[in-house]
């Protein structure tokens, strides 16, 4: 649904994008995840037609977002970084702008406004001005203003930024919804849980280009292998803890890691250190093995750290 190969963007002498490549079949949600000026926001504003690319190509639904613009906008929704809405306006009267200008009749307009009001949860607050909205309630309606033409493709540029934990949540399950009625999601973020979550594939970005490309599990998998974590239920048995562990294991917050050995057997490793824990009266309030976070290899693969470097 998604083809890009090698574009290019400078702005003066910042170059934003520099042979960026990115697939993304239909029906799924590809999560860019990179620093802060990696180019992110630049690839989404060419594939949203926005920005015109110095050089390479891109696609969406099949169609160039320069020779074929037109064609594209009529597949696409764009929500970005901050919410685009008319905080004079009611909810329900952000909505049939919206309609207005995407020339929908008037009847199927209404009917639509409708149907995203309820279907965001903002029926009851429709008429109200959005003034009057929590952060959250604002980037629903955002996202609805973004879907009421039905896109095939939507572009969500960091759409939870600054909202709540329970905002957050709310935005997560409408996104699982839209991708389970066939959309495409394209999803900037900054945070790595939210990618964790929701994408089917990540893109690392990282000075203009795409760095590692995989699912969150396999992007785990090639950073970090596999890591014994043990959170004491008191923190003065740290020591012990890190005795049993043996020299390699590091400490951080309470939790005491060690990384495994690449073909360790996970499960016998943890057993064996749950034996020995007790063995030493050691209560513990967190006892696991895992792959690496995809903090870890957004670090690792952005910054100057190894894997190790960065679970210490």
């Amino acid at each position: 649904m998604i083809e890009v190969s090698g574009l290019r963007k400078r702005y003066g002498d910042t170059v934003a994008l520099d042979g960026f490549d990115l697939a993304t079949p239909a029906g799924s949600v590809c999560g860019l995840l990179g620093p802060n000026g990696a180019g992110k926001t630049t690839a989404v504003r060419v594939l949203a037609t926005l920005l015109r690319p110095d050089s390479g190509t891109a696609r969406v639904g099949g169609f160039d977002v320069v020779r074929q613009a037109d064609r594209v906008r009529e597949l696409i929704g764009l929500t970005g970084q901050f919410a685009a809405v008319d905080d004079a306006l009611t909810g329900a009267e952000n909505l049939r702008l919206i309609a207005r200008l995407l020339e929908l009749p008037r009847m199927q307009a209404r009917r639509r406004v409708a149907e995203v009001l309820d279907r965001f949860g903002l029926a009851d607050a429709a008429g109200r001005p959005v003034r009057t909205y929590s952060g959250g309630m604002r980037r629903r309606l955002d996202v609805a203003a973004s879907l009421l033409g039905r896109p095939q493709v939507l572009f969500l540029d960091e759409p939870t930024t600054g909202l709540d934990p329970r905002s957050r949540a709310d935005v997560w399950e409408l996104v699982r919804g839209l991708v389970a009625d066939g959309t495409t999601v394209l999803l900037t973020t900054q945070y790595l849980e939210e990618a964790d979550r929701l994408a089917d594939s990540v893109c690392v970005v990282d000075h203009g280009r795409v760095v590692r490309t995989g699912t969150p599990s396999q992007l785990k998998a090639q950073i970090g292998g596999h890591t014994l974590s043990v959170r004491p239920a008191d923190p003065a048995r740290i020591p012990d803890v890190v005795a049993v562990l043996g020299d390699a294991a590091v400490t951080s917050d309470g939790l005491v890691s060690v990384a495994l050995s690449g073909g360790s057997d996970a499960a016998a490793v943890l057993a064996e250190a749950a034996a020995e824990l007790r063995r030493a009266e050691v209560a513990v309030d967190e006892l696991g093995v895992r792959l690496a976070s995809l903090d870890e290899v957004f670090l690792a693969l952005t910054g100057q750290f190894t894997a190790k470097e960065v679970i210490a």
